[in-house]
């Protein structure tokens, strides 16, 4: 198939695609109110989701509970300078390093904690540690609200994720805001567009069969509008996160969510 054809398929799926329920209050453009990806799940997958038995997200929470206590000879835990509990901390991130100004995702605040406050080294990328690690501390903070701040030093990261949000990349020449903003609620092969917040995630998705961050997701959007995927960790993304968890600020944690 050539790219043209391929991309007159893409636009007739995205865009002359039938409506699938629950369409909720969605908008042309902007919707009237965020909805999690978990109200376009079928009921059977959300089941999944609140079943903390079934979830096999919970692996990688009961995983990350072993390395939060874990220390060593020169590497305090995570657990003896977070004694009093991490309730609510997810809900802000990304968030401004007040020491660098550097604007970190979760991943990020604990790669850094690691190396400045542990002597550790930073954990790869979609290592199972990181995101067993990063999977529990989103759940201390599950059913608490979004709250992301995007003032002051924030700003300029809030504005280029904006940016990437609707620009449109790749062969496709798609732009996030075309499938989760225009679309969402739409049917799309025989799935539901949702409107793309990453309020569950780490999640686990069906299609990987195990736990993934939001920025592995992000990049497989743009692999599936046939642009070159940015690195993991790259600004960018984060500045893309910022934006997506703005959006979705009032949407409660759902980590580990359950993701087709």
């Amino acid at each position: 198939m050539t790219s043209k054809i391929a991309w007159v398929l893409v636009m007739f799926l995205v865009s002359a695609c039938t409506p699938a329920e629950p369409t909720g209050n969605k908008l042309n453009g902007p919707f009237e109110r965020p909805q999690s990806g978990y109200d376009f799940l079928t009921p059977e997958t959300q089941a999944l989701q609140d079943d903390t038995f079934s979830n096999p997200g919970y692996l990688w929470v009961d995983r990350g509970a072993a390395l939060f206590e874990t220390g060593g000879a020169d590497a305090p835990s995570c657990a003896s300078c977070h004694a009093s509990g991490l309730m609510g901390v997810a809900a802000s991130y990304p968030a401004i390093d007040t020491e660098t100004g550097q604007l970190l995702n979760l991943e990020g605040r604990i790669n850094t904690c690691r190396e400045r406050h542990q002597n550790l080294p930073a954990l790869d990328h979609e290592s199972d540690d990181l995101l067993a690690l990063t999977v529990y501390v989103a759940n201390q903070s599950r059913g608490v609200p979004l709250s992301v701040d995007t003032g002051g030093a924030a700003a300029a990261h809030y504005a280029n994720g904006r940016d990437y949000f609707f620009t449109r990349r790749g062969q496709f020449n798609l732009s996030c805001h075309q499938c989760h903003d225009q679309n969402a609620g739409m049917r799309l092969r025989g799935d539901t567009i949702s409107q793309g917040h990453g309020n569950g995630f780490p999640a686990y998705r069906l299609e990987w069969q195990t736990l993934g961050s939001l920025q592995r997701r992000i990049r497989d959007c743009d692999t599936g509008v046939r642009a070159e995927p940015l690195s993991l960790g790259s600004q960018t993304y984060i500045d893309l996160e910022l934006y997506l968890n703005a959006r979705a600020n009032g949407l409660d944690i759902e980590s580990p969510a359950i993701r087709r």
